[in-house]
């Protein structure tokens, strides 16, 4: 088991949630089995300073459904990267593992510091 010490610093949002989402699948070990969790763990640091390209600052945004209809919240890219840089890395991994039982598993390996 390793830990892998990632640098955000000017790096894109989606490159580095892809090499995340790799290195906790433990695609880069030699041993890899698609039925295991993956042996190593990865710090992501200076998460303030990540970075997107084009227009996606101003025009992306994440959408939530409480249930009842009409009921849509829109929360746009500046706002909640303002209050929690963290929770955007980790949605974008998320979303980039597979949709299975060892998802959890392999998010609980991904350390954020702010």
């Amino acid at each position: 088991m390793a830990e892998i010490i990632l640098d955000a610093k000017n790096k894109r949002l989606g490159r580095l949630a892809s090499d995340i989402a790799v290195i906790l699948q433990g695609k880069k070990i030699p041993d890899y089995e698609t039925r295991l969790p993956g042996k190593d763990s990865v710090r992501v640091k200076n998460i303030k300073e990540i970075t997107l390209s084009g227009r996606k600052e101003t025009n992306k945004v994440y959408y939530k459904h409480t249930g009842p209809l009409g009921h849509l919240k829109v929360r746009k890219f500046t706002d909640v990267f303002a209050k929690n840089p963290a929770w955007v890395l980790r949605h974008a991994v998320r979303l980039m593992l597979p949709k299975n039982r060892l998802q959890k598993v392999r998010l609980k390996k991904l350390i954020i510091e702010n």
